[in-house]
């Protein structure tokens, strides 16, 4: 059943959705963009007395709505010591610890390490039997990425691979689903060793970016690229924005082994918003 969901899903020309999807979210047509938003709002239930701008209209189109900021207050930045922050706003999809090189995706499939990392064993060995976390962002969350921690940003790399939709049904039935979709790697060296930021791309996520480097995708490329940055080149603080989804998608943070542990209050669908704890440092 699960080989034949995914030749089905295969079919879909899902880089041609996405890349419609990219369009149409830029369509700076007054009424059809505020339409757009509007009825997106009443559909995802959107609560705009968070936004920096609360008014849906004043958005130039789709996607500086979707990718809006917040008010400055909207998001508390836990302060106790050795605090983990929460990246983004979403749905914890899975946490736990790295099983050597195998990381559970849901029941009865785990994925390879490496191939979630591009198929670099250099990069794995740093993350062998550490810990693993999984965060799915909803249509109606909030779409820009922060850092967990501060850090230097030591390389950033894109990886080609399919757009299967990153939802519920899609992560149980497609085997290695996070390590065949198309993503961006990004490895930071911290005050407790690398910690990878991976950006997981899906249908009709139409761009991913970094603040660093900007629009990353489009355009869809066929092969594995590398950039490589000097040190302090970019240094972010934790809380700092990092990247953002232009529509929705999923964050997975990899943490070297008995460097970190999860916030015991958080289990597999919690709810959680960027600045939360989601862990502390190990001593």
């Amino acid at each position: 059943m699960n080989t034949l969901f995914s030749r089905l899903v295969s079919l879909l020309p899902a880089h041609a959705i996405s890349g419609l999807v990219y369009k149409l979210t830029r369509v700076r047509l007054v009424w059809l963009k505020n339409a757009l938003i509007r009825l997106f709002i009443k559909v995802f239930h959107v609560d705009m007395r968070q936004a920096a701008e609360p008014d849906a209209c004043a958005y130039k189109d789709f996607n500086s709505f979707f990718t809006r900021a917040l008010r400055q207050d909207a998001r508390p930045l836990a302060t106790e010591a050795a605090a983990i922050l929460c990246p983004v706003d979403g749905q914890v999809s899975q946490l736990g610890e790295i099983e050597d090189k195998q990381i559970f995706q849901a029941k009865h499939h785990h994925y390879s390490l490496t191939a979630l990392l591009g198929g670099s064993e250099a990069l794995a060995n740093h993350f062998i039997n550490g810990r693993f976390c999984t965060i799915y962002l909803s249509p109606r969350d909030y779409h820009r990425i922060h850092m967990p921690l501060s850090g230097q940003l030591r390389e950033m790399t894109y990886v080609p691979g399919k757009l299967f939709s990153v939802n519920q049904t899609t992560v149980r039935m497609i085997p290695g689903l996070f390590a065949r979709n198309e993503r961006v790697i990004n490895i930071f060296d911290t005050e407790q060793g690398p910690m990878a930021m991976i950006m997981v791309g899906a249908i009709n996520v139409g761009s991913m970016e970094t603040v660093w480097h900007g629009c990353i995708t489009p355009p869809y490329r066929n092969e594995v690229i590398t950039w490589r940055y000097d040190p302090q080149t970019v240094s972010l603080d934790a809380g700092d924005e990092m990247g953002r989804f232009n529509m929705g998608s999923t964050v997975i943070l990899l943490f070297g082994k008995e460097t970190m542990d999860w916030n015991e209050a958080l289990q597999d669908a919690s709810r959680v918003q960027m600045g939360q704890l989601l862990g502390r440092l190990n001593n």
